[in-house]
C-alpha cells in the first residue's frame, strides 16, 4: 500500500501538446474541457475524448474555434460555473459568454474602459450550474460550500477613476453602484465585502460596504523598481489575502486579513515569482528560472520542488489556477497494472445444482432477515 506522505502533491502532465491557432495568452479549465485565449483574438475550446485503443490515454482535442469581435489579444478568462458564464477581458472590455459553448450572451453590452476585474471569490466557489454536464468538483478549497447555484454573482470592475460594482445572473448584468478610486490598477481580487487592489507601487484594501480604503504594503521595497515588479494577490480564505513584496534580495509573501491584520507566518522566495497559484492547502509558484516550488499554506514550509521543464525556446510559461477542477488523463503507476491469466474451474452438473441450491437457500435467508428488519424499523401507515 502506498503511503500518501511519500507521494508528491504535484506532477507535470501534458494536456495539449501543440496549439497552432495563435500564441496562448490565457487559459482556464473546467471538468473535461479547456478554454484557451490567444494573442490574435482566437477563442479555443478543447474537450477530453476517450481513445478507441484501451491501452492509450484519453486526449484533449479541439472542439470549436472562434474569433473575438475585436480581433485583439484575449487578456483574461474567468469561468463562473455556478451560472454557466465566462467573462472575457479583451481590449479593455469585458464580454460575457455562455458555458460550455462559448457563445456571446445576446442583448448584453460589454463593460468598457476596464483596468482590472475581480469576481467575488466566494461566489466562484459555488457548485456548477446543472446545465454544465461536464464538470469536476475539487476538494482543494478553503471556502464553505455555498448553495443556490443560480444566484447572481457579484463583481467589481476597476476603471480609470472609479470602481464599478455589478451583479451578474444567467439572464442579465446589472449595475449597482460605484465608488471613486485613483487610476493605475494592475491587479485586483475580491472576497466578500473586501477588495484588494495593486497598483505599480502599493497594495490597498477597500471595504466595499463603507467605501473606506487603506494602504497595506509596497509591491517593491527597492527604490526605482516600481513598475518593473509584477504584483501578486491571492485570496486564501474568506477575507484573507496573500500579497507578495520584493525586497531586493528576495520576495516575501504576507498573509493579511481584509482589515489589514497579518495572520499565519511569512513565505519567502529567492526571486520574484512569475506566477502564484493556490490549490489549498498548497501554494505553487513559478520562479524565473522555470523551477516550480510548492509550499504549505498552513506551515509555510516547502513541500515539493519541481525542476524546470523544457518549455522550448522563446516560450513564456505560466501557472493558472482552475478553481472547479478538471480532468487530467495520467499513466502514473500504470506500470503496476498488467494482464494476468485466470484459470476457470468447471464443476459438474451435480456440483452446480448443489451450488445453486445453496445460493437459493442463502438468498431466502437474507430476504427473510431483511423483511424482519424492515418490519421492526418501518411503522405501519394506512392511507
Amino acid at each position: 500500500m502506498v503511503n500518501p506522505l511519500e507521494v508528491p502533491p504535484y506532477l507535470l502532465q501534458p494536456l495539449i501538446t501543440s496549439i497552432t491557432a495563435g500564441t496562448v495568452t490565457c487559459a482556464q479549465a473546467l471538468g473535461s474541457e479547456i478554454y484557451v485565449g490567444c494573442s490574435n483574438g482566437k477563442l479555443l475550446r478543447y474537450a477530453l475524448h476517450p481513445d478507441v485503443d484501451p491501452t492509450k490515454l484519453d486526449a484533449y482535442s479541439l472542439l470549436s474555434q472562434q474569433s473575438h469581435p475585436s480581433g485583439k489579444q484575449i487578456d483574461e478568462l474567468i469561468l463562473v460555473p455556478c451560472i454557466a458564464r465566462a467573462l472575457i477581458l479583451c481590449d479593455r472590455q469585458i464580454h460575457i459568454y455562455t458555458l460550455p459553448s462559448l457563445d456571446l450572451v445576446p442583448n448584453t453590452k460589454p463593460v468598457r474602459n476596464v483596468e482590472a476585474v475581480a469576481v467575488d471569490h466566494n461566489h466562484l466557489q459555488r457548485p456548477a450550474a446543472t446545465s454544465l454536464t461536464a464538470r469536476t468538483t475539487s476538494a482543494s478549497t478553503n471556502f464553505p460550500a455555498e448553495r443556490g447555484k443560480n444566484d447572481a454573482i457579484d463583481l467589481c470592475v476597476i476603471k480609470r477613476s472609479t470602481i464599478a460594482m455589478y451583479s451578474l445572473s444567467e439572464e442579465k448584468l446589472t449595475y449597482t453602484r460605484e465608488i471613486p478610486f485613483r487610476s493605475g490598477a494592475l491587479r485586483a481580487q475580491r472576497s466578500g465585502s473586501h477588495l484588494c487592489i495593486a497598483t505599480a507601487d502599493i497594495y490597498s484594501v477597500i471595504d466595499l460596504a463603507t467605501a473606506q480604503m487603506f494602504e497595506l504594503l509596497p509591491v517593491t521595497q527597492v527604490e526605482g523598481t516600481a513598475g518593473r515588479i509584477k504584483p501578486h494577490i491571492l485570496v486564501i480564505s474568506p477575507s484573507e489575502f496573500l500579497l507578495l513584496s520584493w525586497t531586493g534580495g528576495s520576495t516575501l509573501g504576507l498573509f493579511i486579513t481584509g482589515e489589514g491584520d497579518p495572520v499565519r507566518g511569512t513565505l519567502e522566495w529567492p526571486a520574484h515569482p512569475v506566477s502564484v497559484c493556490l490549490d489549498f492547502p498548497y501554494l505553487t509558484t513559478l520562479l524565473p528560472n522555470g523551477t516550480i516550488e510548492v509550499h504549505s499554506v498552513e506551515t509555510q514550509t516547502i513541500i515539493q520542488v519541481i525542476p524546470a521543464p523544457d518549455f522550448g525556446e522563446g516560450e513564456r510559461p505560466g501557472l493558472v489556477s482552475c478553481l472547479a477542477g478538471y480532468a487530467a488523463p495520467s499513466s502514473e503507476r500504470g506500470d503496476k497494472m498488467k494482464k494476468v491469466k485466470v484459470e476457470l474451474v468447471r464443476s459438474g452438473k451435480a456440483g452446480l445444482k448443489m451450488d445453486v441450491e445453496k445460493v437459493d437457500e442463502s438468498q431466502n435467508e437474507k430476504i427473510e432477515t431483511v423483511g424482519k428488519e424492515k418490519d421492526a424499523d418501518v411503522p405501519n401507515v394506512s392511507i
